[in-house]
């Protein structure tokens, strides 16, 4: 079987993005999507080209925590990612909007490799992937295609959210993905996470406090910069 013309198209693609992290997170609801933006618009507030890839085919909020209405892309030898905040957001919300996307197997691949096939990110300095919970289809797939990226792990204190969290990690160790570190996001406590990270002998890169400011800021960049969660995650790109 010929190999997919789509593979070759996504190294050069990717080839011009100086630094690729991927934010991932084992669970759901655990803050993973505000890292990733958050990240992005603090590397964006630095100087840096920034690219965002919100890679949630089934529940995008990229957008949402940027509050930038998604649209259909400019299409030119490929399609060009929107601006959100003075960064380049490419997301599924772009074509799908407020309509659900559920993406399943083979699909779910192939929507993977058509967007990374077509989107012209141009020069970056850094593209910050937010990738979907768990250790699905899309987030292999992301492993396997995009063999630069380097893993931010977002875990939290509940016991069932390390126990997941470790399971990514162990998985990532042993295939010898990068990873940047572990950051406990949104409790008091980062100890279960830092301990598990010395487990596996990668950085812990410390702890996002929960702030009761961050929701009423989501949708207002500014807004965002002035909370307690963004310094901490701004703190990461130092």
């Amino acid at each position: 079987m010929a190999e997919d013309p789509r593979l070759a198209a996504v190294d050069d693609r990717l080839r011009p993005a100086r630094r690729i992290v991927a934010v991932t997170g084992s669970k759901g609801g655990i803050g993973k999507s505000l890292v990733a933006a958050a990240l992005a618009l603090a590397a964006s507030d630095r100087g840096l080209r920034v690219g965002l890839f919100d890679l949630d085919f089934t529940s995008p909020s990229s957008h949402v925590i940027l509050g930038t209405e998604p649209h259909a892309p400019a299409e030119e030898f490929g399609i060009e990612p929107i601006d959100a905040a003075g960064i380049r957001l490419m997301s599924v919300a772009c074509f799908s909007g407020d309509t659900p996307a559920p993406l399943r197997g083979t699909e779910a691949t192939n929507a993977l490799l058509e967007l990374l096939a077509i989107t012209r990110w141009g020069d970056l300095d850094l593209l910050v992937i937010d990738m979907p919970p768990g250790l699905g289809d899309t987030a292999l797939d992301v492993v396997g295609l995009i063999e630069r990226a380097e893993f931010l792990v977002v875990g939290g204190a509940s016991p069932v959210v390390l126990a997941s969290v470790e399971r990514a990690v162990r998985l990532l160790v042993e295939i010898g993905s990068p990873i940047v570190g572990l950051v406990a996001n949104m409790h008091r406590s980062g100890d279960g996470v830092a301990r598990l990270a010395d487990r596996y002998g990668v950085p812990f890169l410390g702890t996002i406090p929960y702030d009761p400011d961050v929701d009423d800021a989501l949708g207002d960049p500014e807004r965002l910069r002035s909370t307690a969660a963004f310094r901490s995650i701004a703190a990461l790109v130092d």
